[in-house]
């Protein structure tokens, strides 16, 4: 074969090569909502496969901007795990409620000589205890520590607990999830690339005199 001959050749295939690039760009800049055109699959591969593979980041980033925990492994196909995750976010906000709800039924301790009580019944209620320094015969001096509502400090650590676990079980779903789709895709692309074959042969049009490439993808 000639070097005029090998020229022509590799001149037809990139430019064969060329357009189907960019035929397949013009799809994918397609409506999103428009079908997806229908290619061929290997006899072996599950319909779970196939969902794997058509597995798309920009969906999954969709999804994981939805407030809900386990969102995005349920995307990812994860349907038991994302279940537990939504649970686990449910008992943080379960927490949350809980502390709020201690924090309201917070009450002053039981009124005795020991307490100076100030805008009593009010908003801004305030109260004192009062510790004795010094004496002078019958006199006694105090100074006067601020004390707040019993169990308050209990409402707000179920709080603090509660945000931890919302926030832990969100960046989990998030990141855990983006990183199966990925690992998902890879292990089907993967396999069935390894069996997909690509054949160019070359075509005469004795009737239009010309020259043509016929790419044939197939599977072993």
């Amino acid at each position: 074969m000639s070097n005029i001959s090998v020229n022509t050749y590799l001149i037809i295939f990139f430019l064969v090569m060329s357009t189907a690039t960019g035929q397949l760009s013009n799809n994918l800049r397609g409506d999103a909502l428009s079908e997806t055109v229908l290619h061929p699959i290997p006899n072996e591969m599950t319909f779970e496969e196939y969902k794997d593979m058509n597995r798309r980041m920009s969906q999954a980033l969709l999804w994981s901007s939805i407030p809900v925990p386990g969102i995005t492994h349920y995307y990812a196909g994860e349907i038991k795990k994302s279940k537990k995750l939504f649970y686990i976010g449910l008992g943080g906000l379960t927490c949350v409620l809980a502390g709020i709800a201690s924090l309201e039924e917070g009450s002053w301790p039981e009124k005795n000589d020991n307490y100076v009580i100030f805008n009593e019944g009010t908003s801004n209620e305030q109260w004192y205890e009062k510790i004795p320094i010094k004496m002078e015969g019958e006199l006694i001096h105090y100074n006067l520590r601020k004390i707040n509502k019993e169990n308050a400090d209990k409402g707000g650590g179920l709080i603090f607990v509660g945000l931890a676990i919302i926030i832990g079980d969100f960046i989990y779903d998030r990141v855990k999830g983006v990183q199966l789709i990925e690992q998902k895709r890879d292990r089907v692309r993967f396999k069935y690339g390894k069996k997909l074959k690509l054949s160019l042969d070359p075509k005469i049009d004795t009737q239009q005199n010309g020259l043509g490439i016929s790419l044939n993808f197939s599977f072993s």
